[in-house]
């Protein structure tokens, strides 16, 4: 037995029973859904879920089971001799629990080798079954994103106090999740086969990130949220700036080293997710917590411009997203955006913010290196594909300006 908890109001709580699976204790965190009807093992590896009870609408988890990340001869399994794996988005599970309706004890698919519950277990995560996850999901659309706590056992029948339920938001939960030291990857071929060197900034990355980037045929050091990128800022051709977890405000250390590089380096830079937050609060922008996010594989984004990119203006691309913050609008009386940038991007369901780029950047003659931020995930392999070539497009501009540097110091 076990009762999902929820303080929705300062002492004010909601439960919902069920039974507990999984790892055999307490979980608390900000309770949150997702829509997306496949890939809870791509969701639950995301380390961007860190410090959340991760709910899936969908009725039934579990009945495909959770793959061998090394299974080789898959569609999936990258081409890189790297040891980042086939499937997962990271070697754990990052939720801090699980919430499902209906769980599957009895998994079939030919790449699985092992059930869900089996897997949360040994990952010492716990879960609740048998919740009514329709309704808890319209409680969380109606009241917002809310702590709650999996409690199980003999504390299943306890109220906690207001002070047990634990906001991870107020953590640094990037330096968690971060590599602690620089780390460089090789594409297939090894160094002599790379096009161009990148150094990706780990805020908590999604390991199809950096399969996807591998993939392109360049070097990939990835480096911790903290590192002092603009000291050796000069032997990489571009910068890219990952996903994440938590508040973006929380790791401002970052967003200095980010508005250095954007005002003074002259090579493309892209963020994802965080790191496109950390972009946008680098040049200016404001962000701010949404009332309960966005987070499945099925939200539209409008284009309003190319970006340079192969992206068309007026299109709805489908997305996968995850994110609890977003960059805001001007408000009445605020100062307008800062000169060069505009919206790339805006959710055609509640009209967010999904992407930014500096205009000013793409215009002929200018010395300011382009850069762009998305919201959204283009390489998240469990949903749409619909803007994966945002990644080509980033590395070819990459590369031209990588040939454009070496012409001009070849005639100099």
């Amino acid at each position: 037995m076990a009762f999902l908890r929820l303080q929705l109001r300062v002492f004010f709580f909601c439960a919902f029973q069920g039974k507990s699976f999984g790892a055999q204790h307490n979980a608390y965190g900000e309770t949150v859904f997702t829509t997306s009807i496949t890939s809870y093992p791509d969701s639950l590896t995301d380390p961007s879920y860190q410090g959340q009870l991760l709910t899936f609408t969908t009725p039934l988890m579990g009945n495909y089971g959770i793959p061998d990340n090394r299974t080789p001869g898959s569609a999936r399994e990258h081409p890189m001799d790297v040891d980042i794996g086939c499937f997962l988005e990271s070697k754990n599970v990052q939720a801090a629990g699980v919430i499902v309706s209906e769980l599957c004890e009895r998994f079939s698919h030919f790449q699985a080798v092992e059930s869900l519950a089996s897997w949360c277990a040994r990952h010492n995560v716990p879960g609740i079954q048998g919740v009514d996850t329709r309704q808890l999901t319209t409680l969380l659309r109606n009241q917002g994103s809310t702590l709650g706590a999996i409690l199980v056992g003999e504390d299943a029948d306890h109220v906690p106090s207001p002070d047990a339920f634990i906001d991870p938001m107020e953590e640094n939960l990037v330096a968690k999740v971060s590599v602690k030291s620089p780390q460089t990857f090789q594409p297939k071929g090894g160094a002599a086969n790379a096009r161009a060197h990148i150094a990706l900034m780990d805020f908590g990355m999604k390991g199809n990130i950096l399969r996807s980037l591998l993939r392109n045929n360049v070097s990939v050091t990835v480096v911790p949220w903290n590192y002092d990128f603009n000291k050796a800022r000069d032997q990489f051709d571009g910068l890219f700036l990952s996903n994440g977890p938590g508040n973006p405000a929380s790791i401002m250390q970052s967003v200095d080293i980010v508005r250095r590089a954007i005002s003074e380096w002259d090579r493309p830079i892209f963020g994802i997710c965080m790191g496109h937050q950390i972009i946008g609060l680098a040049a200016g922008i404001r962000a701010y917590r949404m009332k309960f996010g966005n987070r499945g594989h099925n939200q539209p984004v409008l284009a309003l411009g190319s970006g340079n990119m192969r992206v068309k203006p007026g299109r709805v691309y489908i997305t996968s997203q995850n994110h609890g913050y977003a960059l805001a609008y001007n408000e009445e009386g605020e100062d307008a955006w800062p000169q060069g940038w505009a919206p790339w991007f805006i959710n055609a369901n509640d009209w967010s913010i999904e992407g930014i780029v500096r205009s000013g950047a793409l215009e002929s003659g200018s010395k300011q290196a382009p850069v762009w931020g998305v919201q959204f995930h283009p390489e998240h392999a469990g949903g749409p594909e619909d803007t994966n070539p945002l990644f080509d497009d980033y590395i070819e501009q990459v590369v031209q300006y990588k040939a454009l540097r070496e012409g001009k110091s070849a005639s100099a």
